[in-house]
């Protein structure tokens, strides 16, 4: 195995932990954001209240795009399987 594909897998790794990071943590940050504007204006400090509307929304986000992250995991572990397969020692 090659400093290069090792390179590459690491490359393609990361770039799949971003793409399928990035709506859950968005999501998470503005439902955050959403929450702590409303506990701002109304004096109400519970820290418990952010973290159901958060979960609802991930949950929610999941079950939408769980199809299309499955896919890119089962894609990605494909593509990893093959280079594993095809790679001279």
């Amino acid at each position: 195995m090659s400093q290069g594909l090792v390179l590459q897998i690491v490359n393609e790794t990361i770039y799949i932990i971003i793409i399928l990071l990035i709506p859950l943590l968005g999501v998470w940050m503005i439902i955050g954001l959403i929450i702590s504007i409303i506990q701002a204006t109304t004096s109400i400090q519970e820290q418990t209240l952010t973290f159901v509307p958060k979960m609802i929304a991930i949950l929610l986000l999941l079950v939408f795009f769980g199809p299309f992250f499955l896919n890119s995991l089962i894609d990605f572990t494909n593509r990893l399987m093959n280079m594993i397969a095809n790679a001279k020692m």
